[in-house]
């Protein structure tokens, strides 16, 4: 029987805890300091990140974590028993589900978790033992930021947060294989351009190609271009308008790699989307250009940098494909971006 769980929840030691881990890859960042608040919480459980690919290769050397399990981002029912029949662990004293889907509630059931904990919406209650309520304002659902919900999703469990924001971890080899091609002198800049939500969050290639450009005109910056999978037609885009080019990452693309080179910046250009958050993880300061999206949702405590937006009568819409002219995005100037840009650059430019 499910409880709806505003006050705490007891629950025995666990040997095994599967974290059920949000599908897009800054959702998962901000999920991390709610990932270690687990981790002290119980420190001789085993800690298990369960997600699609990307999920759990960005989780890849994060310490608080003890293993990763890769799951399909869609599929019938037959797909979850299989996860079930191939499971390579214990069966789970604890499944924390971080997404809000019923997909995400099932597959902690089907895994046979003693227990398991979420938040009461879309109709999934039922599935959890421990329901936890959504922040509402006036009855009503109400956004938050991300890492915020997160972490309040685990203090039901007693895991208390401890203030160090998102933090994820760097492969060796990825590294050492990154510094390789990243030598130079001149602030190492990453050009961010694309956004898997879609075309609405995505600011105009021409435009960040104009940056990178005034960039190395102006500060010596070495821009690295950083795209994945899908985003070809966006890289082309910024290559073709750029008059002196972008650098790239050479050999075949890689979240460990993302991640090894992120950490390496002196500052990242891009939209609301995966990067950012994989920045903010290390450090790194953002020139975040967003458009479309609640800054509720993704503006935390943590961030280093700028967020550069104008207030349209449209948005902030949280729509995939722009209805209108785009003009939350293409009111945002390439001069706005690269005075924001050198402001932040700070002592790597003095002089």
């Amino acid at each position: 029987m499910s409880t709806l769980s505003a006050n705490p929840v007891t629950i025995a030691e666990p040997a095994l805890v599967t974290a059920l881990v949000p599908n897009w890859l800054g959702d998962v960042a901000m999920c991390t300091p709610a990932l270690r608040a687990l981790r002290t919480c119980f420190p001789h459980a085993r800690i298990v990140a369960v997600g699609r690919g990307g999920s759990t290769a960005l989780l890849a050397d994060a310490a608080f974590i003890d293993d990763t399990v890769t799951v399909p981002g869609r599929g019938a029912f037959v797909d979850l028993l299989r996860l079930r029949f191939n499971w390579p662990h214990a069966r789970p004293d604890l499944a924390v589900v971080f997404p809000h889907s019923a997909r995400a509630a099932l597959m902690a059931r089907v895994l046979g978790a003693r227990q398991t904990i979420g938040y009461d919406r879309g109709g999934r209650g039922w599935l959890l033992h421990h329901r936890r309520e959504p922040h509402r304002e006036s009855g009503r659902i109400a956004p938050v930021y991300m890492a915020e919900e997160y972490l309040g999703l685990v203090a039901a469990l007693g895991a208390k947060d401890d203030g160090r924001g998102l933090e994820l971890g760097v492969d060796p080899e990825a590294d050492a294989a990154i510094a390789s091609q990243l030598t130079g002198d001149g602030p190492l800049i990453g050009i961010a351009p694309g956004a898997a939500f879609g075309p609405s969050k995505r600011w105009l290639p021409e435009r960040y190609a104009a940056v990178a450009d005034a960039l190395r005109e102006q500060v010596n910056a070495r821009p690295l271009l950083l795209t994945g999978p899908g985003e070809e037609d966006t890289r082309d885009a910024v290559l073709a308008a750029s008059r002196h080019g972008l650098l790239q990452l050479e050999g075949p693309g890689s979240i460990a790699r993302l991640k090894a080179a992120i950490n390496r910046l002196d500052l990242l250009i891009g939209n609301d989307s995966g990067p950012r958050h994989v920045a903010i993880a290390f450090g790194v300061p953002v020139i975040c250009i967003m458009g479309p999206t609640k800054p509720v949702y993704s503006c935390g405590p943590y961030e280093k940098g700028a967020v550069l937006r104008v207030d349209v009568y449209c948005g902030p819409c949280q729509q995939p494909t722009c209805a209108t002219d785009h003009r939350c995005m293409t009111r945002i100037t390439a001069g706005s971006v690269v005075e924001a840009a050198i402001a932040h650059l700070g002592d790597r430019v003095a002089g």
